[in-house]
Parts: C-alpha cells; structure tokens; sequence
C-alpha cells in the first residue's frame, strides 16, 4: 500500500503552538495535534520547534535588470525617472548581457533562502529589448517551476507613445505567455494623461489579463492619474486585477483626498504595491491599510542600473517597513507580514498566504519562537519547501 502522506513535519511551531502538519500532492493535507493518529507519512521532518510560516511573496521585482553575479558596475544613475531609463538603455545596448541567465538565477536563488516562494516579476520591453527579455524569463520561469511560482508583466519601461513600438512589443508579449500588462507614469514619461492608459486598458481587455502600473509621477498630476486608473478599471469591469505600484503621489496627499482614493481603490479592488522606499516618496502604508487597501510589498530593484542594493528578502522589507514607521510592539511587527503574505495571496492570487489544510505546501521554518522575532533579527529561513519538497535548506 502507497503511503497517503508525501511528508509529514513534526514538532512544528505554529502560532506558539505545537503540531504535526502533514503534506500530499504538492499541498497541506491535515494539521493535527502532537499523538494524534494520522495516515502513514513516506518522509518526515522534525522541525525541532522551529516556526512555519507560509511562503513568502514579492509582489513586485525585476529579474531581468539584474546584474548579480557580473561584474560591478559602478551605479551611476541619478535625477529623473526619464534619465535612469535612458543610463540603463546605453548600459544595454553596450553591453548585450544575457541577463535572465546570470544575474536573474543568481537573484532566484537568493530570494528563495530568504523564504521567497512567490514573485511577481515586471520584464521590459521597448525598442532595445524587444520581446527578448521575456522570452528568458519565460524559460527561466519553466526551468523554475517547481521551486518558486512567477507572475510576468510586461512593462514598457520606456513608455508608450515615448516609445513607438512597445504597443506592438506588448500585445506580442500577450500572446507570448505574459501574465499581466504593464505600464509607466503617463505624464512624466509620455507627457500624455490619458492615452498611454487607453492603449494599456485596450490591451488588457483585448487579451483577457489585468494590469499592474508604475506610477512615480506625484504632485496632483500622479493623483489624479490613480483617480483615472479607478474609473476606468470600474468602466472596464476588471474588479481585483489591477495593481498600482509606487503610487508615490499619495506621500502627498491630505487625509480627506487620501480618504477618497482609498475608497475608491477598494470599491475598484485594486492593489497597492510597495518598496517602502526611503525618503519623503513612501505612501502613508499604515493609514491605507487603516483605509482598507490591499498593500503588497516587493523589492523592486536589486544591483542594477536603478538600485545598487541588495535587499533582497521580504523579512528585511518587513524591517525596512518597522523602522519607517515605528512599528514596535509584536502585533504591529507580525501584521507587517500580512504584506507579504496574506495579502498578496487575496489580493492577487500570489502565495499559499496561510498555513492551513488545502493551501499549497510551500513553507519557510525559522529558528523563532514567534514572527516578531523573526523580523527584529532579521532570521534568515532554516529550510524552504516549495510545492511540498525542499527546495532549500541551511547545509
């Protein structure tokens, strides 16, 4: 007789509490009490109480920017959002590194020891990439498959009608296996409020997919445009498939035009994604979870023309997120999770979101009594399990 249970975990900390989670066919088949009696496990794992939390999701990075893993380049990219497009195009054009095969495996890799088992990846494409990019990431994502769960969007980085042939670049990448559309700043890169999102939202209409937009533009001009991606995500009935990412005009925003565009967000359900990033660019994150948004967090860029960071787990985003905001009592540090968490897996279908029967079995275990823990030391994952086996742990 065929065992019914793929792996069982023993002595694991769940919430403070000990328990026998159990795992078949790539998902968590039961959670019982320690001596309880269960179905015959062909593996098991003693946890030695070490903490289960579900697998991580970054909503929001850029794999094939990546430069991990090549040799240093000096980050030289500084001022507007238009001159570090045009520092990384001349980088490109110059250079001609196969990215997806150097420095976005090296940035895999490292995500997942940091407990990453799901992303959402934004990959460029204009008139000096083309649809190249993502045809590596593609691939990438195949080889992958069963190690980390990866969401493409296909970004034109270089606008729209900045960028002539990105429309046809981006229904091509449609029709090429790219998960969302994607989008930049109408105002500040194509000088244009409303066209570039007519064609954005034509093509996510034709192509049945949602959008995700980068939306650095602030002042009432980045408002106003996140007031015009609700109205026209409502219009087009794409309810709960729409992310903004940045949003940095909402820093700047009063509570009562906060209060609005909060609602207005969550009545259009769309998400909010965020690097919490320094200086006075950062949404008021706490005030819009108050609010009722969903907000995800993401790292966005790692050592590449834009970022020459390396921050590249979600537990020091969670950190970078308490300090920002003074964040110190530990229901206020574990619900910094949810962000990386449950939210993204409600909001956009990224990540198990839980430890919980039924939800896929991807797990990081942390020597730590509690989640708190875990972000104020900042733990770094003992073993990764991904779709139910281990896809990395501590040699």
């Amino acid at each position: 007789m065929s065992a019914a249970v793929a792996l069982r975990l023993l002595r694991a900390n769940l919430d403070g509490r000990e328990r026998v989670i159990d795992i078949a066919g790539g998902r968590i088949a039961a959670i019982r009490e320690p001596g309880e009696a269960g179905p015959r496990a062909a593996r098991e794992i003693d946890c030695a109480g070490a903490l289960v939390l579900p697998g991580l999701t970054d909503a929001h990075v850029h794999l094939d920017k990546c430069l991990l893993g090549l040799p240093w380049r000096p980050h030289r990219a500084a001022g507007s959002v238009r001159a570090r497009i045009e520092d990384e195009k001349a980088f490109r054009r110059e250079s001609r590194v196969p990215l997806a095969e150097q420095g976005a495996e090296a940035l895999l890799e490292r995500m997942l020891r940091g407990g990453t088992t799901s992303l959402r990846t934004h990959v460029d494409i204009d008139d000096v990439t083309g649809t190249g990019h993502l045809a590596q990431i593609l691939d990438l994502r195949a080889r992958w498959a069963g190690r980390m769960r990866i969401e493409i969007v296909a970004f034109p980085q270089s606008g729209l009608l900045a960028c002539p042939p990105a429309a046809d670049h981006l229904d091509e990448a449609m029709r090429m296996g790219a998960d969302l559309v994607g989008g930049l700043d109408p105002l500040g890169i194509d000088g244009d409020a409303q066209a570039p999102l007519d064609t954005l939202f034509a093509l996510a209409e034709r192509h049945g997919r949602g959008l995700d937009i980068h939306l650095h533009d602030g002042g009432e001009g980045g408002l106003s445009e996140i007031e015009g991606i609700i109205a026209r995500t409502e219009a087009a009935g794409l309810h709960g498939r729409v992310a903004i990412s940045h949003a940095f005009a909402l820093a700047e925003a009063d509570d009562h035009r906060l209060g609005r565009i909060a609602e207005g967000l969550v009545q259009a359900g769309i998400t909010l994604v965020s690097s919490v990033p320094g200086g006075t660019r950062c949404p008021p994150l706490p005030r819009l979870r108050e609010l009722g948004v969903a907000i995800c967090f993401g790292t966005d860029n790692v050592r590449d023309c834009w970022n020459p960071a390396t921050v590249t787990g979600m537990v020091d985003r969670a950190m970078l997120a308490a300090h920002r905001f003074d964040c110190r009592t530990d229901a206020a540090l574990t619900a910094l999770l949810d962000h990386a968490t449950a939210i993204p897996a409600r909001a956009l279908g990224l990540g198990p979101g839980a430890v919980a029967p039924g939800v896929p079995a991807d797990l990081a275990l942390f020597e730590a009594s509690c989640a708190a823990e875990v972000i104020v030391e900042r733990r770094q994952p003992r073993r990764v399990i991904a779709q139910g086996a281990t896809a990395w742990e501590v040699p």
